[in-house]
């Protein structure tokens, strides 16, 4: 069967605060989509780029493998690659030049491609895939093999017209979300070297971290937020699913902990307790950060449920500590509710960390001084902050 080398356009070194921290974790989602194509009986490789120095250390590869495919498929559930970074879209049409280079067909899937699919194609893309990529991608593979006269019946893509007209950027209807998750094969976690993640965590922190994901997508509607790979729908894996999948990380790699990448996790109702129940049938020991939201960490019965599965850290999108803020937001929290929910998780022993966004339309002096009044009362574990300068194209931000 032809090959398919897989790769991305995140380097950690790339991002001086994210190679500072140390805290390199593999690209999810592109091990996600290798899977799918391996169990269609492709031949797939990954190289992974987050370790690596520069763009070019790709060549040798593409020299020595020949692929017939070169996928830039970007993680698209970590936060760190879905945002709007310059040098991440310089790194893919530095990847798009050397794919061609070596008579790859390129084909890309990103938070940034899925925005600019035109400047993508442009650079050389043979086919950009708008959204989640895995099933299109798949039947894009499978047409293409197949010597499909037209690829217009296939929803979810991006290409440019036939040779006679380049000029004409064809744009096929939307992909519907994946529903089942469970559907999907394990990722192939086999690509990764693992030992290299490992030395990095256990020389900074002494300790091993992965990252996994339990659902897609995020049903609130914050309006500065893209969304632009998995949308506002939520879709969950079931409980004993995810479970698995952490115990054999576990029997494979002795990983004790795990960063749980989703946007929002634990969202459906009673997921959580039946998690716990499973991680306890199993009698399986870890620990695990999440991303969460505080309106739904102020229910002290599913704290109680988080911290018996392994709860260690959360995450939450305090973002200012300016009502005024948060409502132009349309975050639809409220400060009062970022203080109860610290206050109940640091009673559970959970550490508390939040995301700030500073220069947010309409911000003044006092709403700065709210926020870090805030911070200064709650006092928590660790902080991430973001300023709002240039705006993905986020439909409800854009507009104001």
């Amino acid at each position: 069967m032809p090959g398919i080398l897989f790769t991305h356009s995140y380097f950690y070194r790339f991002d001086a605060k994210q190679w500072k921290a140390r805290q390199p974790y593999p690209p999810y989602g592109t091990i996600y989509a290798a899977a799918v194509m391996r169990a269609c009986g492709f031949d797939v490789a990954l190289f992974d780029n987050n370790l690596r120095k520069k763009v070019s250390d790709i060549l040798p590869e593409l020299a020595a493998r020949k692929p017939d495919y070169l996928v830039i498929y970007d993680d698209g559930f970590n936060y760190l690659t879905k945002m709007c970074l310059t040098r991440m879209r310089e790194a893919a049409f530095e990847l798009i030049a050397s794919g061609k280079q070596h008579n790859c067909t390129v084909i890309v899937n990103s938070s940034d491609a899925t925005d600019h699919y035109d400047a993508y194609l442009e650079k050389g893309a043979d086919f950009v895939i708008p959204g989640e990529g895995e099933i299109t991608l798949r039947e894009l593979i499978l047409a293409l093999e197949a010597g499909a006269e037209s690829l217009s019946n296939i929803p979810g893509l991006a290409f440019r017209g036939s040779d006679s007209d380049r000029s004409i950027t064809v744009r096929t209807a939307p992909r519907p979300v994946a529903t089942d998750l469970d559907a999907l094969p394990d990722p192939a976690w086999d690509l990764v070297d693992i030992e290299a993640y490992r030395q990095v965590w256990m020389r900074h922190h002494g300790y091993f971290s992965l990252n996994m994901a339990t659902t897609r997508g995020c049903p609130f509607k914050c309006n500065w937020c893209a969304k632009p790979i998995y949308g506002n729908r939520y879709h969950s894996r079931s409980p004993e699913r995810v479970a698995a999948e952490i115990e054999r990380l576990i029997g494979q790699y002795g990983v004790r902990h795990f960063w749980m990448a989703d946007d929002i996790f634990g969202l459906k109702p009673q997921w959580v307790q039946r998690f716990r129940d499973v991680v306890k049938e199993k009698n399986l020991s870890f620990k695990y950060k999440i991303q969460s939201r505080v309106d739904l960490l102020l229910k002290e019965d599913t704290i109680d449920a988080l911290v018996a599965s392994g709860l260690q850290q959360v995450w939450v999108g305090a973002e200012s500590g300016s009502q005024k803020i948060l409502d132009a937001m349309d975050k639809g929290t409220t400060v009062n509710e970022i203080k109860e929910a610290s206050a109940l998780l640091k009673k559970k022993g959970v550490e508390v960390c939040f995301f700030l966004q500073f220069g947010y339309l309409g911000e003044t002096k006092e709403d700065i001084d709210a926020t870090w009044e805030m911070v200064q009362r709650l006092r928590p574990h660790d902080i991430g902050s973001s300023r709002s300068v240039t705006p993905c194209p986020a439909p409800g931000f854009t507009k104001k």
